[in-house]
């Protein structure tokens, strides 16, 4: 058996500053402890070509390929198929997926980890000489539902193109989980949910939950004040993806009117990179900053009052919850935030439903309701979530990595 993996990835895994980079890179780093790691993936980011080096130094092999949301998105309208999704023309690469394809069908690999639904068609081709690799596709969420829940609350045009792009993509993932030797969620509700839908998938569904860098997010570390003295609520995340535009929005038009009456009135931070044209426009309102891209999200964390995640759309585990515990302070969630979070809610961090509650419990916070919330949640998180931990059961759902390569 080769002790050669590939790792296929729909954006670089590197740096680990965003959802999906966090929880590909630590996989990638974790399996290179025990393959030769080959990684396959797209660069829609110019400045991520900046840390190809590093990513270097811990694979033998990086294959990458440049493309353009904006091409990506032609493509995929384009080239759409009678039941296909757009998803698939979005990330097809035709490069990539004859490197990729051919590496497999060559026999080149022992393992092959897939991460996103999206990049699955890269290991997806014909069978491989000799031994079949093993194939595992991280999924994450179950997307087709995000879709399904985009669609639930829109009109026209958007309604039924999204409705038809959850259909689609979740025939999609279906075949890809049959095709595949384990697909893997971010939480065993996201799997149980997958399953729900694709009953024939139970007996090879898993999941493997997100961690955080404890040392990276220690609020022991000194850092500079990013604000000024008024009290600081704090929201950080990419700020063009559509569940926390529309969190920001929410926030910003139907909380913060209720917290500004308070006195001192606290001001709202929207932290976070590519804000849409919507998120730039809230800084018109009173008390509320967007700050675009930081060169560290830590300091805003580290002095924030108070961490919101008023996410009405959430799939598995917000990684933004987790950093935010890790720094000790104090969060309100929503219940679609913390759903995947192993915390004790009340205790670990508070959560709040609609804005007239939402607004009470960070007022509660604000006037020290709840003065040992930020040290619950830092312990919270030092048992369950360390990458260390959540990683343990990943070598045995590889095959064992050299041990069973040696054999």
């Amino acid at each position: 058996m080769s002790r050669r993996l590939l790792f296929l990835c729909h954006r670089i895994p590197y740096p680990p500053e965003k959802g999906e980079k966090i929880r590909a890179w630590h996989i990638l780093d974790r399996l290179a402890e025990s393959w030769d790691v080959e990684l396959g993936c797209l660069v829609d980011d110019p400045a991520d070509l900046d840390h190809l080096g590093a990513l270097k130094a811990r694979c033998s092999a990086v294959e990458w390929r440049a493309v353009s949301r904006r091409k990506q998105g032609l493509r995929a309208v384009t080239s759409v198929r009678p039941g296909l999704p757009l998803t698939l023309g979005w990330f097809h690469e035709p490069g990539l997926s004859a490197w990729a394809r051919g590496g497999i069908a060559e026999g080149r690999y022992g393992a092959v980890f897939v991460y996103s639904s999206a990049m699955a068609p890269y290991a997806m081709g014909p069978a491989p000489r000799g031994p079949a690799p093993r194939r595992v596709l991280d999924m994450v969420d179950v997307d087709s539902e995000k879709w399904r829940a985009y669609a639930a609350g829109a009109g026209l045009p958007m309604g039924p193109v999204w409705a038809r792009e959850a259909r689609t993509l979740l025939a999609f993932e279906r075949r890809a989980a049959a095709a595949f030797d384990l697909t893997l969620f971010v939480s065993p509700a996201e799997r149980d949910r997958f399953v729900e839908l694709a009953p024939e998938a139970a007996g090879r569904a898993d999941w493997l939950e997100n961690g955080v860098d404890l040392d990276r997010f220690d609020p022991s570390v000194p850092r500079e004040r990013p604000f000024g003295p008024a009290p600081a609520l704090v929201f950080t995340g990419t700020m063009d993806y559509r569940p926390n535009v529309e969190a920001v929005t929410w926030f910003a038009q139907e909380v913060m009117p209720i917290l500004r009456r308070r006195n001192p009135a606290p001001e709202f931070h929207i932290v976070g990179a590519n804000p849409a044209p919507s998120v730039t426009a809230l800084a018109s309102l009173p008390g509320v900053h967007v700050t675009g891209r930081v060169p560290d999200v830590r300091p805003y964390l580290a002095h924030a009052d108070v961490a919101v995640a008023p996410l009405r759309i959430a799939r598995g585990i917000q990684n933004k919850v987790l950093e935010a515990m890790s720094m000790a302070r104090p969060v309100v969630a929503s219940p679609q935030a913390h759903e995947g979070v192993r915390a004790r809610a009340g205790k670990d961090l508070l959560v709040a439903d609609g804005a007239e509650e939402t607004a009470r419990r960070v007022a509660e916070v604000l006037d020290g309701a709840h003065p040992g919330l930020g040290a619950a949640a830092r312990a919270a998180v030092l048992g369950t979530y360390p990458w260390s931990v959540t990683l343990r059961r990943l070598d045995a759902m590889m095959g064992g990595g050299l041990q069973a390569a040696a054999e």
